[in-house]
């Protein structure tokens, strides 16, 4: 390659890469949309990697729609979207319940329709039948402590008494979204009386 073939080479590599960080860039300030739906345990994997995926401290809307499951998973989604700095809209489509309320709880801003379900109530744990006494000890007492845990984070994370949770939680109650509202816990907004129910959504 001749000397002047090397030099327009050097001058074009570095505008290229410039340009390539403009739109990383640009990409990261476009608000994303996930959806959460469905049993937690059986979308582990997906829904974890959905959220590793979008930039740091980037800002989105996360629809829920999930009855719950492991609160392990819920627990590691929350985790990630504050671990991540990541700014998220939550809306509840139809029901956000058990082990789902944790990621509900984790956004900066929720959002409920008069219709939206949400189901509090106590940890529930499973294993084998032939699971030894020493086990299901342990495993009792693990839960026990976990329960307790993660009742006072949902109550700091959704910045309500934890009387009021604990009075829908044991021995365990559907609220609605009206209630949620009422509780200041949520914004109620309905998609089917409003012309424009989008303008609810505020992307933080």
């Amino acid at each position: 390659m001749s000397e002047a073939k090397k030099s327009v080479s050097k001058l074009q590599s570095p505008r290229k890469q410039w340009f390539q960080n403009r739109s990383q860039a640009e990409s990261a300030r476009q608000p994303w949309e996930i959806s959460v739906c469905g049993d937690l345990t059986e979308r582990q994997a997906d829904l974890l990697e959905r959220f590793t995926d979008v930039p740091r401290g980037s800002k989105g809307v996360v629809y829920f729609d999930s009855c719950g499951g492991s609160v392990y998973t819920g627990l590691a989604i929350g985790t990630l979207i504050r671990l991540r700095n990541l700014r998220v809209t939550a809306v509840v489509l139809g029901e956000c319940s058990s082990a789902a309320l944790l990621p509900f709880a984790a956004c900066q801003q929720r959002l409920v329709t008069p219709h939206s379900t949400l189901l509090f109530h106590p940890m529930r744990w499973q294993s084998d039948e032939d699971v030894r006494l020493e086990e299901a000890t342990e495993w009792a007492r693990h839960f026990k402590d976990l329960e307790s845990r993660l009742d006072l984070l949902l109550a700091t994370l959704m910045h309500a008494p934890q009387e009021t949770l604990q009075g829908w939680t044991r021995p365990g109650r559907f609220v609605t979204g009206s209630e949620l509202a009422a509780a200041g816990i949520a914004s109620l907004f309905d998609p089917f009386n409003e012309p424009d129910a989008w303008k609810k959504i505020r992307i933080v």
